[in-house]
């Protein structure tokens, strides 16, 4: 029988299996067991207790977004488990490999409303790609090989691990498990020869080809085949949110973000081009604008993993299914080394008019008031642009991943599909564990701030090296925007009495510098960036600035506001 361990031993067995060195966590009564486990396992798992559940999930998804590796949280039941919900669905939208690991009521007691008992199967399955109850310790190993093979193989997402607490006590022998196929699940489906061919074809002939750059890119760690693929055949480039740090922002052919706060060129070139090639993205409505208008002109290929995103929203004419890092090496092994320099230079008058009216008057202001984005442009070029990018949701994010600039592969955390607010804090904690190498930026509202505000504490003791701006102008800004722009500036609780955040951050002994001035912000940026460890600037910001240009609601990719 000395061969015999607890549940709660074969689970942190099986993670040191999986390669984890880091868990993001809190303890309660249904997971008590696994944290006792953890104990005599801290030489190897690093636990990093947050202050909130949520927190957990979010720090466990910017560890994976920036790593390329499984994020992992430790939770108990009940609350401790729904608190994770927000992060499971950011997750699962987002495409970020996590584990929730949570506690659970003994089986015995399954069914019966007991202490912190809830249903997590039955709630995340939906927002999962697997969700599972562990009711035996022996299959504790099995569940967990699985569990990870699922989150990290293929379109990467959330896997949730519901741990009933009679198997957490029970004995049971250990084998090491390995899981790398499962029946009926294809994580990578397989290429179609005469599809590569078809879209070579198509490259091949046109005149004014577009490429979408998605996420995809990097989570395929395609970055280098993209750049050839581009390269070769001169075709010039937009990204996602999600995917703006696969190709670095000065490569020549990298003409900006699309979507809703996207750049003129990219957007309205969308509806001029005759070939559009979506790379690893899914055609979200915030890049779409209204679907009845969009690239209505062009042939559509899309290159995916998941073939249940082709022609979910856009119809495409050809779809190359695969591993974009094979699948675009593939193509481009097709394409005629060519150029298209009048179709390039189409994007320069964009470029013009936008430098002139927006980009210009946010990065040098008339006023004396802070901008968002110079702000934003001022922590970049001190960073020599080599930072990871965190954002919160609203403004902030939008703004900064205008005006911050990328030279390094994975290299911005956003919620994308999900829009969480409150995610920025945590996910930059997660961040700074996930590539404790790099300088880790956050930027993040007033309000966004103060959602996961917590988590400072997480921050103090880990002394983790978030670098926190907050832009304050004492408004849920986004909204207040929206209301400006339609609903005639009626500010419906908008605006916000903030607390003193010099006085916040003091309580969490962390160092900070509030700037109201250009000269303040000079300052408190190379204090910031001298610092070891955390830092807190608020930029004082103007009240009632915009993110612009802005493709209206419901508008069309190609009618950009450039005025509010």
């Amino acid at each position: 029988m000395k061969d015999l361990i607890t549940g709660a031993e074969a689970l942190m067995r099986s993670l040191e299996h999986q390669g984890v060195t880091t868990i993001f966590g809190y303890p309660g009564g249904s997971i008590m067991p696994v944290f006792d486990a953890l104990y005599d396992h801290q030489n190897i798992l690093n636990h990093i207790l947050v202050r909130h559940e949520q927190g957990a999930a979010h720090a466990a998804q910017g560890y994976a977004r920036v790593s390329g590796d499984v994020g992992v949280c430790l939770v108990t039941s009940g609350p401790g488990a729904t608190n994770t919900v927000t992060g499971i669905a950011d997750a699962m939208i987002d495409s970020t490999p996590i584990v929730v690991i949570a506690g659970q009521v003994g089986t015995g007691f399954l069914g019966t409303d007991a202490f912190q008992e809830v249903d997590l199967v039955g709630i995340t399955q939906p927002i999962t790609k697997w969700s599972y109850q562990i009711r035996r310790a022996e299959d504790v190993a099995w569940a967990v090989a699985r569990a990870f093979y699922i989150a990290r193989s293929g379109r990467p997402g959330p896997v949730v691990l519901d741990f009933a607490k009679n198997a957490q006590v029970e004995k049971t022998k250990y084998e090491p498990t390995k899981v790398d196929f499962i029946r009926s699940y294809v994580p990578v489906p397989d290429t179609d020869e005469e599809s590569v061919q078809a879209a070579a074809e198509l490259i091949n002939n046109a005149e004014r080809p577009l490429v979408l750059v998605g996420q995809g890119v990097e989570l395929g760690n395609a970055q280098s085949e993209l750049r050839e693929f581009i390269e070769k055949a001169d075709m010039p480039a937009g990204c996602t949110l999600l995917g703006l740090s696969a190709l670095p922002t000065e490569h020549p052919l990298n003409k900006g973000m699309l979507g809703m706060h996207g750049n003129l060129g990219p957007n309205i070139n969308t509806n001029k081009c005759d070939v559009l090639i979506a790379v690893g993205m899914r055609f979200d409505d915030r890049v779409t604008g209204n679907l009845a208008t969009y690239a209505k002109q062009a042939k559509v290929i899309h290159f995916d993993i998941d073939p249940a995103e082709v022609n979910k929203n856009v119809k495409v004419d050809v779809a190359v299914l695969g591993d974009c890092k094979e699948t675009l090496a593939s193509v481009t092994k097709l394409l005629k080394k060519n150029t298209h320099t009048e179709w390039i230079d189409s994007f320069k008058e964009y470029e013009k008019v936008e430098e002139e009216k927006v980009i210009r008057p946010e990065l040098h202001p008339a006023t004396n008031s802070l901008s968002m984005g110079e702000v934003v442009r001022a922590v970049s070029n001190a960073t020599q642009h080599e930072a990871v990018l965190v954002t919160d949701v609203g403004q902030n994010q939008m703004i900064s991943a205008r005006y911050f600039k990328y030279t390094k592969e994975r290299s911005i955390i956003t919620s994308g599909g999900l829009g969480t607010m409150g995610f920025g804090l945590p996910a930059a904690i997660g961040a700074t564990f996930g590539a404790p190498e790099r300088t880790v930026c956050v930027f993040m509202g007033d309000g966004g701030l103060q959602m996961n505000i917590q988590e400072l504490g997480t921050i103090m003791e880990q002394k983790a090296p978030v670098k926190i701006i907050c832009l304050n102008n004492n408004y849920l800004g986004n909204v207040r925007q929206w209301q400006a722009m339609f609903f005639n500036r009626r500010y419906s609780f908008t605006p916000m009495l903030n607390p003193d955040y010099m006085k916040v951050a003091s309580a969490y002994d962390i160092p900070s510098k509030r700037a109201f001035t250009r000269e303040e912000l000079k300052e408190a940026i190379a204090e910031m960036l001298a610092t070891d460890g955390p830092f807190l600037l608020e930029a004082c910001v103007v009240e009632e600035g915009n993110v612009l240009p802005m493709t209206p609601p419901g508008g069309s990719v190609n009618q950009m506001l450039l005025e509010c």
